[in-house]
């Protein structure tokens, strides 16, 4: 089983990029729910009806089993990299439900691929849409929601697990301990850097006088990466990960990119879609539950840079920006690359000079 440790994010920098961890071509969907069914049956509990591919758009293939009591949303892990991740991701929702954060509970997991050729996942079915879908209509109070959000983050950064970036998978499966990979906060941060960095370049997203730029913003303010302890970080906090009714938060979801990082980086995640208005609001929603970091400001311009670079090579590799308008990612934008370009600019800007949040 392959762990994370040379990853900064999984999409970006997974070692069989180029390919889609949801792909059915060797495998059909109805034999894949095949062979759920039969998992099912073996392993769970007893009474499954029918199991329905679920049609989910992340990194993972999705069914919906039906049981006399309810449904049950399944997710299946099936790279090639065989990534084993999901038993870091079950713990940490697990820790999340604990702190009275909503997120599904979840059933089984098992990442040992010894009954089937995957590593599978089952979950409490949240009957709600994310919200993405819902801010499209006119009722979502999203500075309401946006408050909510940043509450939630402060509650789950209660939780302080030992080093940083992603969680070592060994580690836990093991011993039952959840820590990162890396020694240091700086390490995790600058893991892939220049990489991302010449991508950009190659491909012409950037031109070699801004990746110069960027290196020396980042070295100028390093000292705010010299933590002392680091918090939970979900590292994809995006509309779309977040199920709701249109009048209250129902569950967090995705959490299969969860670090131990900075505080002010789920924050600055939000920063990489949404307007500042909504993450002021989430910021004064943060407050309410524990005080912002020293130096917040440059830290959260620092941290959305290095998470716009990352997002950059992920939305050029996977050609997103040639996706037509309806295509999830470009959330109202029209011109994601001009908005990519523009969340690059704003960064560095903040990192040069006093450059408030609400601007974005």
């Amino acid at each position: 089983m392959a762990g994370r440790r040379d990853i900064y994010y999984w999409k970006s920098d997974r070692i069989f990029a180029s390919g889609n961890t949801r792909n059915t071509d060797t495998t059909p969907l109805d034999q894949l729910g095949g062979q759920v069914a039969d998992y099912l049956s073996t392993h769970f509990k007893t009474g499954l009806m029918n199991v329905t591919p679920a049609h989910g758009q992340g990194n993972h293939i999705t069914f919906t089993a039906t049981y006399p009591d309810g449904d049950y949303f399944i997710r299946l892990e099936y790279g090639s990299e065989r990534d084993n991740y999901m038993a870091i991701e079950s713990e940490v929702m697990a820790r999340v439900r604990a702190l009275h954060v909503p997120c599904p509970a979840i059933y089984l997991t098992d990442v040992s691929r010894t009954a089937v050729p995957f590593a599978i996942q089952v979950m409490e079915l949240i009957n709600c849409r994310d919200l993405n879908h819902q801010s499209h209509g006119d009722g979502l109070d999203t500075l309401g929601i946006a408050h909510e959000i940043g509450r939630y983050i402060g509650q789950w950064q209660a939780l302080t697990p030992e080093k940083f970036g992603l969680f070592d998978v060994e580690t836990f499966l093991s011993a039952g301990h959840l820590q990162g990979y890396h020694a240091s906060y700086r390490d995790y941060f600058l893991l892939n850097l220049e990489e991302h960095l010449g991508f950009l370049v190659t491909t012409e997203f950037i031109n070699p006088s801004t990746r110069q730029h960027i290196q020396g913003l980042v070295a100028d303010h390093a000292s705010l990466l010299e933590l002392d302890r680091g918090c939970l970080v979900h590292k994809d906090l995006a509309f779309w990960n977040i199920l709701s009714d249109g009048q209250r938060i129902c569950a967090f979801i995705d959490w299969d990119d969860a670090i131990s990082g900075d505080p002010t980086d789920d924050l600055s995640l939000l920063a990489c879609f949404h307007t500042g208005a909504m993450v002021s609001a989430a910021i004064r929603g943060y407050v309410e539950e524990r005080p912002l970091p020293d130096h917040f400001e440059k830290r959260f311009w620092l941290h959305l840079l290095r998470n716009m670079i990352f997002k950059a090579v992920i939305r050029v590799r996977g050609n997103y920006f040639d996706m037509p308008d309806d295509f999830f990612m470009n959330n109202g934008t029209h011109d994601l690359k001009h908005f990519t370009l523009a969340r690059i600019h704003s960064a560095c800007e903040g990192l040069q000079h006093k450059k408030d949040i609400s601007t974005l």
